[in-house]
């Protein structure tokens, strides 16, 4: 995706798989991170270790895994046992020093980390540590978790490992990796995902079992929020909950976005919950139409589900070219406006002189959204229908997801009437925080999904300890867009706030 295009959405945060006890370590979490790689690609990296050999390989590199993981930067990583990261950066700025995994030396031996999430309270314990001595050669959070780990006065490093984490606030699914053992686990409140699995002897764990199927490994459960999970090089392996017990409050955009359509998170079949989000939003906001299109690829299951509830033919309408990927090189003034249409290309054949339904997943800024608009318009749509198979959003999110500012929220100071005007859409609807709660399917008697949906809500489960972070959660200025429509897929009027 070209820069100026992401910055207008809600962007991928990261993906962890480790795996211990085959000689191809470093093979295989190379497929496992090829599977998460939807999950970030600003950078990817690998740690590996041999047995009886207390060295700690790294390998880290900006860019794609099978652009950048040759097969000799694979050759410089042996060993049985491995972690491995894609990261796109919610904290910390884009470096390649900023990529995983992060591996430090300490008094209990050398330790690699690769996590997933955001720490709430980390800008505070990095401050203390500063203070006492510490020097961070990172802008992370995960570098963080390293200090409070070699600075604990615990008599091991499994100890040190769980003081450290008992000291941190926010999502941290996690793998750790020392010459001794491999370790999974995810925070008490479970934000992120984090499974386990087996091939052939070895134990694997991965963001999502994507990572297992690409490789043959079989799928076993997901940790629970909370649970930790060491495996030992001898075979043995140890269960845990070493956190105080939270309420469990999983990330409901995993299912709406973030993970692959192909995967089970959070004890779901997430290409089923989209479609039922479809479903669900035909039946709430359903308009006479001649043809339901997706934009594509995170919209394409709430496409089919709407137009399978509605009745309305499903028709593929917007072509997306898969050769457009995040350019390092920062495009010219004349050519930057051309962002969606080197991603995105109409087929005027099924849209020319119909009313259409575009489902999308999510609206952010709006500006993406327009485009697509005026570019389904100019492919000779008569009408035009927005759907959206999420609720409005309206908060950003600060546990592992790069959300834009509130103040840059379109839906966070402006009506529904307000947003339709400015994406120049003949209707303009939003599947509601009810209908999403059903279709994944866990409400409960108070209504409530038992989801994190800071988000759409503005309820945080995690406090913010952030001074920063609470200011940009806080209610934005009323910037109204004073929008008129003119011809059809124009508009006179200011855009939301940049």
């Amino acid at each position: 995706m070209l820069d100026e295009e992401r910055r207008h959405l809600i962007e991928e945060e990261c993906g962890v798989f480790g795996i211990l006890g085959n000689e191809e370590a470093a093979n295989h979490t190379y497929l496992g991170l090829h599977a998460l790689q939807h999950r970030g690609q600003e950078s990817a990296g690998i740690a590996t270790t041999i047995a009886g050999d207390h060295n700690m390989y790294v390998q880290r590199r900006q860019g794609l895994v099978s652009e950048q993981f040759t097969e000799d930067v694979l050759s410089r990583l042996p060993g049985d046992a491995a972690i491995g990261h894609v990261r796109y950066s919610t904290s910390g700025e884009s470096a390649i020093r900023n990529a995983q995994p992060i591996s430090v030396s300490t008094k209990y031996g050398p330790i690699a980390l690769a996590h997933n999430g955001n720490l709430t309270n980390a800008g505070a314990l990095r401050a203390k540590l500063e203070s006492q001595g510490s020097i961070f050669g990172t802008t992370t959070d995960t570098e963080v978790i390293a200090h409070l780990i070699a600075k604990s006065l615990a008599d091991n490093m499994l100890d040190a490992i769980i003081d450290a984490l008992n000291q941190v606030q926010g999502a941290f699914s996690l793998v750790c990796l020392t010459p001794e053992f491999m370790i999974g686990l995810r925070d008490p409140n479970g934000v992120r995902p984090l499974c386990v699995g087996h091939l052939d002897g070895a134990r694997v764990v991965s963001s999502e079992p994507t990572s297992f199927t690409l490789m043959g490994a079989s799928f076993e459960r997901e940790l629970e929020p909370g649970e930790m999970f060491v495996t030992y090089r001898d075979g043995t392996e140890k269960w845990m909950e070493p956190f105080r017990k939270q309420t469990p409050t999983p990330c409901i955009f995993e299912l709406v976005y973030f993970s692959r359509p192909d995967s089970t998170v959070f004890g779901r079949d997430v290409y089923g919950v989209r479609k039922r989000m479809g479903n669900i939003l035909a039946r709430e906001s359903g308009v006479e139409a001649d043809v339901v299109v997706p934009v594509p690829d995170s919209g394409v299951p709430a496409a089919l589900g709407f137009a399978q509830e509605s009745g309305v033919p499903y028709e593929v309408g917007l072509v997306r070219s898969h050769y457009v990927g995040r350019t390092f090189i920062e495009p010219s003034s004349q050519i930057r406006h051309f962002g969606v249409k080197l991603k995105l290309s109409p087929v005027q054949s099924v849209l020319e002189g119909k009313r259409v339904v575009v489902v999308d997943d999510s609206i952010v800024r709006g500006t993406t959204s327009r485009k697509i608009i005026k570019m389904v318009r100019e492919a000779g749509a008569k009408e035009v229908h927005f759907r959206v198979a999420s609720p409005q959003t309206t908060h950003p999110c600060f546990y592992g997801i790069d959300t834009p500012e509130r103040s840059q929220l379109i839906a966070a100071s402006h009506s529904l009437e307000e947003i339709r005007k400015y994406i120049t859409a003949d209707t303009l609807a939003y599947l509601s925080i009810k209908g999403l709660r059903e279709a994944v399917s866990t409400n409960t008697e108070d209504g409530q999904s038992g989801f994190c949906e800071a988000c759409f809500t503005g309820d945080y489960p995690i406090p913010l300890a952030s001074n920063d972070r609470k200011k940009a959660a806080e209610e934005p200025g009323k910037e109204k867009v004073e929008a008129t429509v003119g011809e059809p897929g124009e508009m006179v009027g200011a855009p939301p706030a940049e």
